[in-house]
């Protein structure tokens, strides 16, 4: 019987992702091992393979579409001698994923047509398919006006951007219902409107583009508004003296050129940042519910600007490795993070964040933890400041570090004393290579 091929979940994380490309056609034979199509999660575009050999007999979900939930059939593979229409379920499978997804847009206003207090809201949605078959593009406001003094929403052009009808549009016939209007959205019952009000196009006459936003920047979106609001951030800044880290680079580059290494200052934070949290174990935690996860080795998670967003490729156990080989491992994540090409394990875990924005001269900045980890360190620019040595005012290169920490799982003073270990790494740098 053919064989029905599913949306893979290729993150344990992932629930739903893009069908980037189909790299096969209907009618190609494949083996196991081919690659069938390109998926794009949230992190990174990824390819999928197949695990039979057959026929692709058809292709159920087209390349291009987004939001495809895991599990849902995307092919039907047959086997030699085997029909496609074996399976004539298979094809419409997905398409009640999608119908079931526009179904919550009516609900609401036939859910408030039954109860008395809403019924100005009920009738505004389920008017526009009586005339059109389609949505009137109208703002909140101008529903609400609309509906309170009986305008028909289908019988006026708007002016706002696609079309959209807006309070202007709806000119003198709209009298004094404001104020009603707002009374009406005051009242307890009126709470399914401004439900409705995220899913409403931007309303703006400004010249503007509306850019669809890809999987990656929804679960960025998700992610940190998650983690700002869960998480009980504490912020601990410390100011580093970087003079002998960048006296020491520099010897280390002259003798590693003939080796085809050159390490950046981020290697060496990264390596220090490393050591620190081995220092000060009590840092290099997870929060999870009634129980704290303590790690006993160092993964830092890297923080990397590509296009579209951000990833975090990860420097497993690397308080133990060379800075040299941090580098050319940090050089190889970095450049395949901007191509999409990294797998599921080389950007998911890690115990602790390092993000760096110095190299766009920001002087400090506090960064947002990434869960389930428990702190994330803030690199600002090194820069020549004036600075107290041995009871002098001296000239020194000083770069801020910011400190985020979880209170839930780290307390300040062990937090304190992570930022304290970090400095004094970089300070005297020569432990980075004991």
């Amino acid at each position: 019987m053919p064989l029905e091929l599913k949306m893979p979940a290729l993150s344990p994380t992932m629930e739903e992702g893009t069908l980037a490309k189909w790299l096969v056609k209907e009618g190609d034979s494949v083996s196991s091992g081919d690659i069938l199509a390109e998926i794009e999660t949230d992190k990174a575009t990824m390819e999928f393979e197949a695990v039979d050999e057959g026929t692709i007999a058809k292709i159920l979900v087209p390349e291009g579409s987004d939001g495809v939930k895991v599990g849902t059939p995307i092919a039907v593979l047959a086997g030699e001698g085997e029909d496609a229409s074996a399976v004539p379920a298979a094809a419409p499978a997905a398409a009640p994923a999608k119908e079931e997804a526009k179904a919550p847009e009516p609900a609401p206003p036939a859910k408030g047509g039954g109860e008395t207090p809403a019924a100005p809201a009920a009738p505004a949605a389920p008017a526009p398919k009586a005339d059109t078959g389609d949505r009137i593009k109208a703002s909140p406001l101008a529903r609400r006006l609309a509906e309170a003094q009986g305008i028909d929403l289908s019988s006026l052009t708007g002016s706002g951007p696609g079309g959209r009808i807006v309070r202007a549009d709806l000119g003198d016939k709209a009298g004094g219902a404001a104020k009603p209007a707002a009374a009406a959205t005051s009242a307890p019952t009126a709470a399914p409107a401004p439900a409705a009000a995220p899913v409403q196009p931007f309303e703006t006459d400004i010249p503007h583009e509306a850019v669809k936003l890809s999987n990656m920047r929804k679960t960025i979106a998700r992610r940190l508004t998650e983690s700002k609001q869960q998480i009980p951030h504490i912020y601990l800044t410390v100011d580093v003296r970087l003079d002998a880290l960048l006296k020491l680079r520099g010897e280390l580059n002259a003798g590693l050129a003939s080796r085809g290494v050159k390490l950046s200052v981020n290697d060496m934070l990264i390596k220090a940042l490393a050591l620190s949290l081995i220092e000060v174990p009590e840092c290099n935690v997870s929060f999870a519910g009634d129980t704290l996860i303590k790690y006993s080795r160092a993964d830092i998670s890297v923080a990397v600007s590509i296009p579209g967003g951000l990833i975090t490729p990860i420097i497993a156990g690397a308080d133990s490795k060379a800075i040299s080989a941090i580098s050319k491992e940090m050089g190889d994540l970095a450049g395949r993070a901007k191509e999409g090409k990294l797998q599921p394990h080389e950007y998911q875990g890690g115990t602790a964040s390092l993000s760096n924005m110095g190299m766009f001269g920001i002087k400090q900045f506090e960064a947002v933890i990434n869960p389930p980890q428990a702190m994330i360190m803030a690199i600002g620019a090194g820069e020549k400041r004036p600075y107290v040595i041995d009871d002098s005012l001296q000239i020194a290169s000083i770069m801020s570090a910011t400190g985020s920490f979880d209170h839930r799982a780290i307390d300040g003073a062990d937090g304190a004393r992570l930022m304290k270990a970090f400095k004094e790494l970089c300070e005297s740098p020569l432990g980075l290579v004991a």
